[in-house]
């Protein structure tokens, strides 16, 4: 499996380190044979190449079995014709990355207020709200004169029919329960669109669970019983806000697990941003972008049928979850470690024979 790695801004580089830590041993450990490729994007690439995504990149990408971004300064990047361009963007657009999974669950040994869950967010990635990518030319977001601005939102049924599908096989693997989110009250034809076609889908997967929340309640709900609910389903923004939602119910938004996936392609990205403030301090958390990457292999597996990537995916979660129980964590989920030392943490479980689920 070769994979590129794009660091990124900010903290990128130390959790992007940490993480190859993982995957060469995980990679040693299940005969993966990982081959590991490293280019600059963000605030770095604009230095050397005078864009934030260089030229020739997205082919490196393409030709490649997956890709790790790490977290970059995405709100410094204002002018793309002067080569400020949004990797996250660029790439989920280019590569039609269409469904955003964030699983997001609690950990034994991690306190919390809201009880044991585990569901995973399914977000539509590629139009809605997100006024940068929901055009083929041009941005979504006009500014009409000094004092108004407007910002376009764009749902089709071919991204609803597919995220909706994507949905529907994930929670038919799991507990067979899906919740779809939406604002169809007040957003009568767009989200009114999105919640039939999600509802039509359904209907096609027998012993299905279906039912639907407006997302402002669905807010409320989440954190009252988080447990109630397994997939769930949401358009880009409403699912955006919702994943790190359930994140930091688990205990951190460093535990935010995030893969971006396509028809061929799949990109494992960090849930957070590129955090400067703590930037070279060794005290990021690296488990958002571990556990994104224990997506990728888990990915790559069902998608060859090697088990073996799929074994080893399920190996890093373990070791995750072990580290965390054991306190070699950093201190916004109860340890006392920086970065470096928990990306070595992992490493040593994985390489151990007491690596079983917690």
């Amino acid at each position: 499996m070769r994979i590129v790695v794009l660091p990124g801004d900010g903290i990128g580089p130390e959790i992007a380190a940490a993480t190859t830590g993982v995957l060469r041993a995980a990679s040693e450990r299940f005969q993966l044979n990982v081959q590991i490729e490293e280019h600059p994007v963000g605030h770095e690439s604009l230095r050397q190449f005078g864009a934030t995504v260089r030229p020739g990149l997205l082919e490196t990408v393409r030709s490649a079995d997956g890709l790790i971004l790490g977290p970059a300064a995405t709100f410094d990047f204002k002018d793309e014709q002067s080569g400020e361009i949004n990797p996250s963007k660029y790439f989920r657009k280019n590569l039609d990355l269409f469904a955003n999974l964030r699983p997001a669950r609690t950990y034994p040994g991690l306190q919390n207020r809201f009880g044991a869950f585990d569901l995973v967010v399914v977000r539509e990635n590629t139009e809605g709200f997100y006024a940068d990518r929901n055009m083929e030319q041009g941005n979504g977001e006009l500014l009409v004169t000094a004092d108004v601005a407007i910002s376009l939102r764009r749902i089709t049924r071919h991204c609803c029919e597919r995220i909706a599908k994507a949905a529907c096989q994930l929670a038919m693997n799991r507990r067979r329960r899906l919740t779809i989110v939406h604002k169809a009250n007040v957003l009568k034809i767009g989200d009114g669109m999105f919640l039939d076609i999600c509802r039509e889908t359904a209907r096609a997967y027998h012993g299905l669970g279906v039912d639907d929340i407006l997302v402002d309640a669905m807010m409320a709900h989440v954190v009252r019983q988080p447990d109630r609910f397994d997939v769930i389903v949401a358009t880009n923004m409403f699912g955006d806000i919702l994943s790190d939602l359930t994140a930091e119910l688990s205990g951190s938004l460093g535990l935010g697990g995030s893969l971006n996936v396509g028809a061929g392609h799949a990109m494992a990205q960090a849930a957070h941003g590129s955090a400067p403030d703590i930037a070279g301090r060794d005290v990021a958390n690296p488990f958002s972008l571990i556990l994104s990457t224990a997506l990728l292999l888990a990915w790559h597996g069902e998608r060859s049928g090697a088990a073996r990537f799929e074994q080893a995916a399920r190996a890093i979660e373990n070791a995750v979850a072990a580290a965390i129980q054991g306190g070699r964590a950093t201190r916004d989920v109860g340890g006392n470690l920086g970065t470096a030392a928990t990306g070595r943490a992992i490493v040593e479980i994985l390489a151990s024979n007491d690596n079983k689920p917690v």
